[in-house]
C-alpha cells in the first residue's frame, strides 16, 4: 500500500506513518514546517515536504491520512479530493487498527500523554507487552510508537478534539480531565461533558472504565451524571444524549483524597525523587517511586497502576515499571539539572495543566524563584479562557509571553498575548518575541526556567538551554 500523510508532523499522525513505514508500506507525506519530528521521520526513510504543492504528491496514492488540523482549502487537500482517491480522518485509521485487539485508550483534556505512555511503559516490561500509539515521544522508547505482534493490547491517547475518541471502542478507558476546552468544537462545556460520557459508554461491556474521581460535573458543580443513574440533561437547543448512564460500573482514581477505588497516600519527596503508598481495592502497595517526576504524576501513576494491575502485573512487576519511568519528552522534561540551575521544559497549554506544573515546581523546589515562558496556544483558546490563563500564570515570579502560536486558526480581532497580560495583577510580566526572550531570561537571575506551550516554543527551548548553560553555568 501507498500511504499519504497531510499532516504528517503532527504528534499522532506520525505515529501512523512510522507504524505503516516499519510495516513496510510506502509512507510519504506533507506538512507546513519542518520540525525536529519531521527530521526524524526523513530520516528513518519516510518522504516529507513542506510546499503546498499537488504536483509533490506521488501518482500511486491508494491511501490519503489526514487531520483536522490541516485546513480543507489546502491546495493539496483539494487536489486529493478532486483526484478521487480514498481519504481517511487520523481517528478513522486508529479505529481501524485497534479493532479486534484489546485497546487502552485514555482521554482528557490534560494528563492522556503522560497517563498512556506510563501505561505503554508498564506493559512493555511484564510478560503481556503491548503495542501503543502515543501522543508524545516516550523517552524510554524514544519514540511514540511501540510494536509488540504478540500482544493482544494496544495503548492508545484518545483526542477529544473534533469527537476523534468516538473511533475507538475501547477493552479499557481511562478519563483523566474533563476542564473545558476546544469549546470552538463543542460549544459549551456541557456538549463537551456528553461526548466524554459517550465515549465511556463505548467501552466493550466485558471490559473496564476508570475515571478520575468527581471529573463529570458542569462549571455550577452540577454533577452531570449519576453513576449507574438515568441523568435527564435538558438541552433544547442541543441533541443531547438523554437519558444517560454508564453501561459499565466505573472505577474511580484520584491522588487527592481518600473517596475513591484507588487512590495515593503518604505523598512525599525525597531528594527530588516522590514516593507514595497506592490504596487498591485489594490492599495497600507501599513505598511507590517515581524518578523525578512532577507531583501530578503520581495521580497519573495511580490511574497508570489501576490499569496495569487490572492486565494482571503483580506488584514487583508494577514497582519496578514506576521506578524506571523516564517520562515523555516536553512532559515535565529536564533539561538543566544542576546545583546552580533547574530548567524545565512542558507541553502544558490549558490553565489546568499550567497551574499543576507550577505547583509541581513550587513542591520540588520550594523557595526558589521561577521565571516562566508561556506560549498560547490558538486564538479560541486564549479568548475563551484568559481569565484563567492570567490567573495561573501570575502566580510565576516573573512571567514572560510569546506571540500566539495560530495552529490552524486564523486571528480573532482583540485576541493577543498582550490580552493576557494586561488581567495579570502583577508587575513582573513582559511580552517578548524568541530572541529577546534569549535575552532577557538570563538577566532575571532565576533559580528555575520553566517553558510552557504547545507551538512551536519547542525550536526556542534548546537555544534557550545552551543560552542558560553558557551565561549562568559557566
Amino acid at each position: 500500500m501507498n500511504y499519504y500523510f497531510l499532516g504528517i508532523g503532527g504528534i499522532g499522525m506520525s505515529a501512523l506513518a512510522r507504524y505503516f513505514h516499519r510495516r513496510g508500506d510506502t509512507v510519504s507525506g506533507y506538512d507546513r514546517t519542518p520540525s525536529p519530528l519531521t527530521a526524524e521521520l526523513e530520516a528513518e526513510g519516510i518522504a516529507v515536504h513542506y510546499d503546498d504543492n499537488p504536483d509533490l504528491i506521488p501518482a500511486d496514492v491508494d491511501l490519503v491520512v489526514y487531520t483536522p488540523a490541516v485546513p480543507t482549502d489546502t491546495r493539496e487537500f483539494q487536489a486529493l479530493q478532486t483526484r478521487g482517491v480514498r481519504m481517511e480522518k487520523r481517528s478513522q485509521m486508529l479505529g481501524e487498527l485497534t479493532r479486534g485487539k484489546k485497546c487502552i485508550a485514555v482521554a482528557g483534556s490534560h494528563g492522556k500523554t503522560t497517563t498512556s505512555t506510563m501505561i505503554a511503559h508498564l506493559l512493555s516490561k511484564a510478560p503481556c507487552g503491548c503495542s501503543a500509539f502515543l501522543g508524545g515521544i516516550s523517552k524510554n522508547f524514544d519514540s511514540n510508537l511501540l510494536v509488540d505482534n504478540k500482544s493482544e493490547y494496544v495503548v492508545v491517547e484518545a483526542d477529544e478534539y473534533d469527537r476523534s475518541f468516538l473511533q475507538l471502542y475501547p477493552y479499557i478507558s481511562v478519563i483523566t480531565a474533563t476542564d473545558p476546552d476546544h469549546l470552538d468544537i463543542y460549544g459549551t462545556h456541557e456538549h463537551m461533558l456528553e461526548a466524554y460520557l459517550q465515549f465511556a459508554n463505548q467501552t466493550q461491556p466485558d471490559g473496564h472504565l476508570f475515571l478520575k474521581n468527581g471529573i463529570f460535573r458542569t462549571l455550577d458543580g452540577e454533577e452531570f451524571v449519576e453513576y449507574g443513574h438515568e441523568h435527564h440533561h435538558e438541552d433544547h437547543n442541543h441533541d443531547s444524549i438523554s437519558p444517560f448512564t454508564f453501561h459499565l460500573s466505573p472505577l474511580t482514581y484520584t491522588a487527592r483524597g481518600i473517596e475513591a477505588d484507588y487512590y495515593a497516600i503518604n505523598v512525599r519527596n525525597y531528594n527530588g525523587n516522590l514516593f507514595f503508598d497506592l490504596r487498591t481495592p485489594d490492599g495497600v502497595l507501599y513505598d511507590l517511586e517515581l524518578d523525578g517526576a512532577p507531583l501530578v504524576n503520581v495521580e497519573n501513576a495511580v490511574a497508570a497502576s489501576a490499569v496495569a494491575l487490572t492486565c494482571g502485573l503483580d506488584q514487583f512487576q508494577l514497582r519496578h515499571g514506576l521506578k524506571t519511568f523516564a517520562g515523555v519528552r516536553r512532559r515535565f522534561d529536564y533539561r538543566i539539572r544542576e546545583k546552580g540551575l533547574i530548567y524545565i521544559d512542558d507541553y502544558a497549554h490549558h490553565p489546568q495543566e499550567i497551574e499543576r506544573t507550577i505547583e509541581a515546581v513550587r513542591f520540588l523546589y520550594p523557595g526558589k524563584r521561577v521565571v516562566g515562558i508561556f506560549q498560547p496556544h490558538l486564538y479560541t483558546r486564549t479568548r475563551d479562557l484568559a481569565d484563567d490563563f492570567a490567573r495561573v500564570l501570575q502566580t510565576l515570579d516573573e512571567i514572560i509571553m510569546l506571540p500566539i502560536y495560530p495552529a490552524r486558526e486564523k486571528p480573532i480581532l482583540g485576541v493577543t498575548s498582550s490580552m493576557v497580560l494586561r488581567k495579570m495583577d502583577t508587575m513582573s510580566k513582559y511580552l517578548c518575541t524568541p530572541d529577546q526572550t534569549l535575552e532577557l531570561v538570563p538577566a532575571l537571575c532565576p533559580d528555575v526556567v520553566l517553558t510552557l506551550g504547545a507551538g512551536d516554543i519547542d525550536r526556542l527551548v534548546p537555544r534557550l538551554e545552551t543560552t542558560l548553560r553558557d551565561q549562568l553555568l559557566n
